[in-house]
């Protein structure tokens, strides 16, 4: 018998029609109190060996219609490995093709990040010596807000963390947009590295600074299958000039121990849906932009790029004009309120144009690499920070 389920952590699809494998007719939920969709996450069953058609009708009022060209949906038998099945878009609807070789098998957007996974990231993180594991608070759905302090503790390195230490304040935040997956992706491979204690970059990093990371910013968007928005409709990287506990607490809190820190160096993970590269989006537009920030950020670019051939700097968003930054957003508001060097790490959902993997697309594994090649391009610039 044909099913189509999303009733799990992160799914996302309404059944229209499901009578026969070449006629499924489905619809991407919006964001809740939103009108953001994109994301997409469902189980098939009971058509192993048909041709299956499955048209996303509402495809063409995304919030991302450019994401389709060229896009190709993500598989996976065994939610571990996710490969990619051809869709076309027709500038109304998306259609996926696939012949299932089993008898069940998961269809979605990007690869998923389950909150399952996340709380073995955290748990597995919080077993290293380096590290201690905070709730910061609540989100509205009542899920731990968690932060990874990493080399804060007495530790017979530089310092014992205190402030005043000479060691620098690094804070990496990521999946402020819950569907942009990728982000906490590149969090395993990033903190993989980092908490590596045979690892001389990572060791050479602990003794200069300590790190503040947030693996998830949106646990409530991504347990419900939002695109973009947190349990209340907020986009939270619009939500960073005044949030509240009301409407926006993910970022109340995460600001609110930002300031009690400081910040030196600031990293937002995020996911891009039309460009298919990966990029860096910068602070041009703050009214107090120094020379020395653009220069730090200028060589943290440059050095990503020579640790990474999956970073490049040609295709990206075009620099804000002087003084039109978005202090909504937490780039802006963090290079503006610390004067630091902050940027938004943007990867692509479909593939990385510049090289290409024709089974996986950009995949979870690539995400890995490139959060641990971001540790030798911050190793390139923390003694001026």
């Amino acid at each position: 018998m044909l099913r189509i389920a999303s009733s799990f952590d992160g799914g996302n699809i309404d059944v229209l029609a499901a009578d026969t494998p070449d006629v499924i007719r489905l619809a991407i939920r919006q964001d809740h109190q939103s009108e953001f969709l994109q994301w997409f996450y469902f189980r098939l069953s009971g058509a192993r060996g048909q041709p299956c058609r499955m048209t996303l009708t509402n495809a063409g009022q995304a919030a991302y219609p450019d994401g389709w060209a060229c896009y190709r949906a993500v598989a996976s038998y065994d939610r571990q490995d996710w490969f990619r099945v051809p869709a076309d878009y027709d500038g109304t609807e998306l259609t996926i093709r696939h012949t299932p070789e089993r008898d069940s098998v998961y269809y979605a957007y990007f690869a998923p990040y389950p909150m399952e996974r996340h709380a073995d990231l955290v748990a597995r993180c919080s077993g290293h010596r380096l590290v201690r594991q905070q709730v910061l608070g609540t989100t509205l759905d009542g899920q731990d807000m968690d932060l990874l302090e990493i080399g804060s503790q007495g530790d017979g390195r530089a310092g014992d963390g205190r402030a005043g230490d000479g060691r620098k304040n690094c804070w990496l935040i990521a999946r402020q947009h819950p569907g942009e997956t990728m982000a906490e992706w590149w969090m395993e491979g990033f903190l993989d590295r980092l908490l590596d204690d045979a690892d001389p970059v990572s060791g050479a990093l602990l003794d200069k600074a300590r790190f503040f990371v947030v693996p998830n910013m949106n646990p409530d968007g991504s347990r419900r299958g939002h695109l973009r928005t947190n349990a209340a409709g907020i986009n939270l990287n619009r939500a960073w000039a005044d949030p509240s506990m009301e409407s926006s607490p993910e970022v109340f809190l995460v600001r609110q121990r930002m300031l009690k820190t400081g910040v030196d160096f600031h990293l937002d993970v995020h996911g891009d849906e039309a460009l298919p590269y990966n990029f860096l989006a910068g602070f041009d537009g703050i009214a107090s932009l120094t020379d020395r920030q653009a220069g730090l950020y200028k060589r943290f670019q440059a050095a990503l790029a020579q640790a990474s051939p999956d970073f490049q700097t040609t295709h990206g968003y075009p620099p804000d004009a002087p003084g039109t930054a978005d202090l909504r957003k937490c780039t802006d508001y963090t290079a503006e309120t610390f004067g630091c060097l902050a940027a938004t790490l943007e990867m692509p959902f479909k593939d990385n144009a510049d090289r290409p993997d024709a089974t996986h697309g950009w995949s979870p594994a690539r995400c890995r690499h490139l959060g641990r090649a971001c540790l030798d391009a911050l190793l390139m610039v923390v003694d001026d920070l």
